[in-house]
């Protein structure tokens, strides 16, 4: 057999295992995030919630579950916030549950309560603080590029 014909026979068998690899792939990815109704609701429950310094967290939805995409709910006590001003390439967005905030955005800030929301476009310096005298809770939402 001619040294081109036995390239072109690896590469074809090369060619093959990859598109075996890639359909193995596929399928194991499938399997591992089938979707139910069972899976697909999520009610808050405290003692699944992620205690931190400030209050604690509660994902109803992660980047592994979802297509990247993130549902977070914050309990921040009054007097403190989860971080201080950052910045980062995802977008957000903050939804006010409860309690009154303080939104800062690139060196501005407003002060809201219940059913307002906050959008922090990409890259743009920004945090969100508590500053009432009860817990602060809000949902964050974005999709995750990491």
């Amino acid at each position: 057999m001619k040294t081109s014909a036995v390239k072109i026979v690896i590469v074809t068998l090369m060619m093959q295992q990859s598109i075996q690899s890639q359909e193995t792939k596929k399928e194991t990815v499938s399997a591992e995030n089938k979707y139910t109704i069972e899976n697909c609701v999520n009610h808050f429950e405290l003692q699944k919630a992620t205690k931190t310094k400030v209050g604690y967290q509660y994902w109803f939805a992660d980047k592994d579950f979802t297509q990247e995409n993130t549902l977070k709910m914050s309990i921040v006590e009054p007097g403190k916030s989860t971080h201080a001003p950052h910045h980062h390439i995802e977008e957000e967005l903050f939804y006010i549950l409860e309690g009154k905030a303080q939104f800062y955005l690139d060196g501005k800030t407003v002060i809201a309560g219940p059913n307002t929301s906050f959008y922090c476009p990409s890259n743009v310096e920004h945090g969100i603080s508590n500053v009432g005298d009860t817990n602060l809770k809000y949902l964050v939402i974005k999709k995750d590029l990491k």
